[in-house]
């Protein structure tokens, strides 16, 4: 199959890519949005687009169009059903056109994805443009994957905009008390608010079990749990994500482990409860460090442990009596970062 996806932006791509190459489907990313305003808006989301489409190798082709005076004169005698009568149809008419003429059978978009978008409407005139034009639509609804990947994008540290895209889109969001809720599929749940709290623990050996996903020793952990501070990210009711951390000199600290529950992760609850310690801890510390494997390097110096401090060599070999595996990665050498918690 050979793939045509129109994608407004790079975090709503995210879960559809994901998924698609799940299913053996490797897309092209199409990128015609002339619906995007301010023209800061339209190049944020572009180049954040192409960043991520380069880091994850896949080919993606870009069709410039900042079409702010097309767009106005299409939509301001209608402007509550502007969605359904330019912008959707505009997008899809032209990623229809772009797969026929190069060679493409299908085509889909990430716009399926999000619960704000009216869905069924959307669904339709790509089924009405596949018949005129004889190429397959193919239909996923993404929207079971919507807060997965948009939790990754933030994990990730994408562009993460405020708005669907249009000028009236921008204002609407400040008449937000008037908006009827999103269509949603049976069975989804649209994202509400949650209560996130940090949460000093007490009780630190209840939560032993949580601790040794992270690291698998009891006794390693015996060895700096009584002598460090825990904390855990409390979602409603729930402790999800701990962090111990400990004092190791009058300025430093060490974080010593910093593990979520299974059936939470990937959904930025570790970088919360981390840069909310990070800004408590900073009224009286300078630097904290961690110690970690390489597959865990890159999502530490996103959080700002950019500093490298030394390496341990056959530090899981020589204190851990069975092999540490991390993914595929044999666990050998434990590698230091830093984190300047007084840089802005």
């Amino acid at each position: 199959m050979k793939l045509l996806m129109h994608t407004c932006c790079a975090p709503c791509s995210v879960y559809c890519i994901d998924s698609l190459r799940k299913e053996g489907i490797e897309p092209t990313i199409y990128w015609f949005n002339p619906n995007i305003h301010p023209y800061t808006e339209y190049k944020a989301r572009k180049n954040c687009l192409k960043e991520y489409t380069k880091a994850i190798g896949i080919e993606a082709i870009f069709e410039e169009n900042y079409g702010l005076d097309e767009f106005c004169k299409n939509v301001v005698n209608d402007l509550k059903n502007r969605c359904t009568t330019y912008c959707y149809k505009v997008r899809m008419e032209q990623t229809v056109k772009y797969a026929k003429e190069h060679g493409y059978d299908s085509f889909t978009t990430t716009l399926l994805v999000s619960p704000y978008q009216q869905h069924e409407a959307l669904k339709e005139l790509c089924e009405k443009l596949a018949k005129k034009y004889e190429i397959e639509f193919v239909y996923r609804d993404f929207r079971i994957g919507f807060r997965e990947g948009q939790a990754k994008a933030r994990e990730l540290g994408l562009y993460m905009q405020k708005y669907c895209g249009c000028i009236f889109s921008e204002e609407s969001r400040y008449n937000c008390h008037n908006s009827a809720k999103p269509e949603l599929p049976a069975g989804y749940e649209h994202p509400s608010r949650t209560n996130i709290q940090v949460k000093r623990i007490e009780n630190k050996d209840d939560y032993i079990d949580l601790l040794l996903e992270a690291d698998p020793s009891k006794e390693m952990i015996s060895k700096y749990l009584n002598d460090s501070d825990v904390y855990g990210l409390k979602v409603d009711e729930e402790i999800v994500s701990l962090a111990v951390i400990l004092p190791i000199s009058r300025n430093t600290l060490e974080l010593k482990n910093l593990v979520t529950k299974e059936e939470h992760r990937n959904k930025g609850y570790s970088k919360k409860l981390l840069k909310s310690l990070c800004g408590n801890y900073k009224q009286k510390y300078s630097k904290m460090i961690v110690g970690t494997t390489e597959n865990n390097i890159p999502f530490y110096v996103k959080q700002g442990f950019d500093q490298y401090e030394k390496t341990i060599k056959n530090f899981f070999i020589d204190n851990y009596e069975e092999e540490i595996w991390d993914g595929d990665l044999h666990c050998t050498d434990l590698i230091y970062y830093l984190k300047d918690l007084k840089k802005k």
